[in-house]
């Protein structure tokens, strides 16, 4: 099970190369459900998401390259390129601040997950988060791999 919040950010930290930094490729295979594959540095997995946009199912199967390469090329719409910064948030939490490249360049999100849905709920972001965008589909990767751009 998968309990995440989103947001925009006012922001980058301004340190923001301190923090450990994955480079990450997905594309989407399908979108109701989700089907996902991903590139997260050099490992590679298939993702399948259940409805929702708070709380739902997710599963990932670990991939070797050559099966991620052979997906990918079946990928439907745009693939999604981004830098994910992992900062800790002082709370105990740990925010995914995602740096979007390619052709959503100029998009930043940050996501928080947590162990609960009471503890999602009551998740007091940082200030520097703008405005919480996670009921709101338009921000969920697998609606940006369709936009026409």
């Amino acid at each position: 099970m998968e309990i995440e919040r989103k947001y925009l950010v006012s922001h980058i930290p301004d340190n923001i190369d301190s923090y450990p930094c994955r480079i990450i490729e997905q594309g989407y295979l399908n979108t109701a459900p989700v089907v996902r594959v991903r590139r997260d540095n050099n490992n590679f997995y298939l993702t399948y998401k259940g409805k929702g946009l708070m709380v739902r199912e997710e599963y990932n199967l670990p991939l070797n390259r050559e099966s991620y390469e052979h997906l990918i090329a079946k990928a439907d719409g745009n693939i999604i390129t981004k830098k994910r910064y992992e900062i800790p948030d002082g709370n105990g939490y740990t925010i995914e601040l995602d740096i979007f490249e390619g052709k959503f360049l100029g998009t930043v999100l940050a996501e928080v997950e947590f162990p609960s849905v009471e503890e999602a709920d009551n998740y007091n972001p940082p200030a520097w988060f703008s405005k919480d965008v996670t009921g709101d589909s338009y921000y969920q990767n697998s609606n940006m791999s369709k936009r026409v751009l």
